[in-house]
């Protein structure tokens, strides 16, 4: 059982109903088994002693009606270990639970709002969660997957796990059942900062084919010759530049 002494959002976006999670901490690899999503369902955060059941199950729940709060509940009252548990919950109308067990490391605690769940433990302090609900209730104009990343950087820059940094990730769902973003930074030194980098490369680079792609309304897609121009060029020559020319 491996303990993510993590701080993490999940969130719902007002205008868009896109679903994500953004989360950062001091082991690798946090987004293999940090973040669960399902579009028009709900976002989960399982982290502390990480039980990742905890948001496959959740998502199956809100997928089958359960608000947020009524999956929480559910998965709680199943899981033995729910005192070393935290998790953040936000369903497809904006509800929001959370969880922070009783043995999880201090400092640890988790804020709530509509359409969020910020939660952290074995943190430097409140302070980080502060600053991340704060970052997210100010930047309700800007698209999810950029907002969720400046949460992460605003509880980085407040102090964030009180052992370091290690690895970050962001994941957002949109209309289709794959990702609209999925992006990782496993083991870095600043990893925050370093999943902003990616972020801007994949803003120029992979959105906009992503946007263009295949769906269950039209399965041919709707790529235009101007994307598949750029993504015909060596990764350096690209907007946003990147990767390498061989």
């Amino acid at each position: 059982m491996l303990e993510l002494n993590t701080f993490s959002i999940a969130a719902r976006c007002s205008r868009t109903g896109m679903l994500g999670v953004g989360v950062s901490t001091a082991v690798p690899g946090v987004g293999g088994i940090c973040p669960f999503i399902a579009p028009d369902t709900g976002a989960i955060s399982t982290q502390s002693w990480v039980n990742p059941y905890l948001g496959i199950d959740g998502v199956k729940l809100m997928a089958l009606g359960s608000t947020a709060q009524e999956a929480l509940d559910t998965l709680l009252e199943k899981d033995p270990g729910r005192n070393v548990r935290q998790v953040g919950v936000v369903d497809k109308t904006g509800q929001s639970a959370a969880w922070t067990g009783t043995n999880c490391v201090p400092w640890a605690g988790h804020i709530l709002g509509k359409n969020f769940a910020v939660q952290g433990n074995m943190l430097v302090g409140e302070e980080t969660v502060k600053a991340m609900a704060a970052a997210f209730e100010k930047s309700t104009e800007i698209a999810l997957p950029e907002r969720l990343l400046m949460v992460l950087e605003a509880g980085q820059a407040a102090g964030g796990d009180k052992r370091g940094q290690q690895s970050a990730a962001l994941k957002v769902y949109y209309k289709e059942e794959f990702p609209y973003l999925d992006l990782r930074v496993d083991e870095h030194r600043h990893p925050v900062a370093e999943l902003r980098r990616v972020f801007e490369v994949a803003r120029q680079q992979l959105l906009p084919f992503v946007d263009g792609m295949p769906s269950r309304a039209n399965p041919l897609g709707d790529l235009p010759g101007s994307v598949t121009a750029m993504l015909l060029t060596p990764p350096p020559f690209r907007p946003g530049g990147g990767g390498s020319a061989n």
